[in-house]
């Protein structure tokens, strides 16, 4: 490998983007075009998953490298804490200090808002948080000054966290999609030339409300979609009572009003791709494509009706994996179109890090992918010299604490253990990719379950948190909410 000069760096991320939602990872009914052809042009991570599938917590682990245990936020609720600004090593931070002019656009969910975490500038679309005092987004200020009527910026009536789903109420052009890209090519034009970029362009879309524009809802709304996956004991979570709420995280909705949802939830993406699109015109027009490395992820998925359930912070597949694809700038050979290695959003730093010659701080727990991609590192499962066996994620409680979770996967079998309900889940993704069939009380898979549950022991025993007893998990009913030491220790010592 050979570099002639320091590459740039697009770093494109989606908000509750399910990995399953795009052509490149086997999806027949939506159209990503633009995104199936970054994909052929570097490799599909086709088992990337979320660290804490939900947005703060996931966030901070792509910001910092780190896992959720060292960032501190092990989810949103139940004790846990802002991504308070005060991390010592960021992404951004880092490129900055190497000479990269940095931007973010988009939802960054900083705490405060304005705050930097290393970029130069941030141009913020938070969607409805106000946290900090007079705080008006960039995007919802200028909403206001090129609208059309006298209308607000949601009102069309859906909660920002609402299965609900209609299309967008104002003009095309108004929607947060189109200018977060319209802000990201103006930033292209006006950096500083004599500097490698670093652009975070950051979609807060398509977590709800499902507001696709009239077009792309429309498409969607007159194909047939996928049904939602329901599996033999999805049952626990028919709860009529919790389904009732126009924000409901579980409960069995009408036919009509899941199509919806899904209609509006694929015509975002599908408007989403449409713009991204622009974004790597320009870059191509501008002879910049060759140069600039490009990642694209998702921080987190979106049940959207499976087994019963919807938004996100489960361990299943439509909550934890993620789309995740990675194109390296001119220079670095042939790689791998497709790795089926188990990766995480905390190896996205390390790899953005090593392709720009620079070094990894102590601090991060992810990986460089390089290797991956080249077809250096990977392993078989088990194989430590290599890659990693399995990733682990969390979430604390948030909807409710029977949903606390901790799980373990390597793309083949997936294990959940509720700490609150002190009750586990294993699936056989290889034939049951739906994890439809739960199969701890099967008696052929309990030298399975033991190996899996060994695992999470192992793991958790690192903590001395009372999570295990140094053999066995120990259940968590009724106990005070875990806090990692490593949040307050790191916000009393900011500055």
């Amino acid at each position: 490998m050979s570099k002639t000069q320091t590459p740039n760096i697009l770093l494109i991320m989606t908000d509750q983007q399910r990995w399953d939602t795009l052509g490149c990872y086997g999806n027949e009914v939506i159209e990503t075009a633009n995104l199936d052809a970054l994909a052929a042009d570097g490799t599909v991570f086709e088992n990337a998953y979320s660290p804490s599938p939900s947005c703060v917590p996931a966030r901070a682990c792509l910001l910092t490298g780190m896992d959720p245990w060292h960032t501190g936020i092990l989810g949103m609720g139940a004790g846990q804490g802002p991504m308070e600004n005060g991390f010592k090593s960021t992404l951004p931070g880092e490129l900055a200090n190497a000479g990269y002019h940095t931007q973010g656009i988009g939802k960054m969910h900083f705490y405060p808002q304005r705050s930097l975490n290393g970029f130069h500038h941030t141009l913020l679309d938070e969607s409805g948080r106000v946290e900090d005092p007079g705080f008006v987004s960039d995007y919802r200020a200028w909403f206001d000054r090129n609208k059309t009527g006298p209308y607000d910026y949601v009102e069309h009536g859906i909660h920002w966290n609402s299965w609900m789903a209609r299309p967008y109420h104002a003009p095309e052009y108004l929607h947060p999609t189109n200018w977060t890209v319209n802000e990201s090519i103006e930033f292209l034009k006006r950096r500083d030339p004599r500097k490698p970029f670093f652009l975070k362009t950051s979609f807060a879309r398509p977590h709800s409300p499902y507001d696709a524009p009239e077009f792309y809802f429309n498409l969607y709304d007159n194909k047939q979609l996928p049904e939602p996956t329901i599996g033999d004991w999805a049952h626990i979570h028919d709860k009529p009572a919790d389904a009732v709420s126009p924000v409901a995280w579980r409960g069995v909705r009408k036919p009509d009003e899941i199509k919806r949802a899904r209609a509006g939830y694929y015509g975002l993406i599908h408007h989403i791709d449409h713009q991204i699109g622009r974004l790597i015109q320009y870059l191509q027009k501008a002879g910049l494509y060759g140069n600039t490395m490009i990642v694209f992820l998702s921080d987190h998925g979106d049940m959207l009706g499976d087994h019963h359930l919807w938004r996100k912070t489960y361990g299943y597949e439509g909550s934890a994996h993620i789309p995740m694809i990675v194109k390296l700038p001119n220079g670095y050979g042939s790689v791998k179109a497709r790795v089926d290695a188990p990766v995480t959003m905390q190896d996205i730093m390390p790899t953005i890090l090593d392709v720009a010659g620079l070094d990894i701080p102590k601090s991060v727990d992810g990986r460089s992918m390089v290797g991956l991609m080249r077809g250096q590192a990977e392993a078989e499962a088990g194989d430590t010299d290599g890659w990693r066996a399995f990733v682990h994620g969390e979430h604390c409680s948030c909807y409710s604490d029977e949903q606390e979770m901790h799980y373990l996967t390597d793309g083949k079998t997936k294990y959940i253990w509720f700490p609150r309900l002190h009750s586990e889940q294993l699936f056989d993704l290889s034939s049951d990719p739906g994890e439809c069939r739960n199969l701890v009380d099967q008696e052929d898979a309990q030298q399975l379950l033991l190996q899996w549950r060994q695992r999470l022991v192992d793991l958790l025993s690192e903590r001395d948190a009372g999570l295990t007893s140094g053999t066995e998990l120990v259940s968590q009913a009724g106990k005070p909410y875990l806090v990692s030491p490593y949040y307050k220790e790191r916000v009393d010592t900011k500055g």
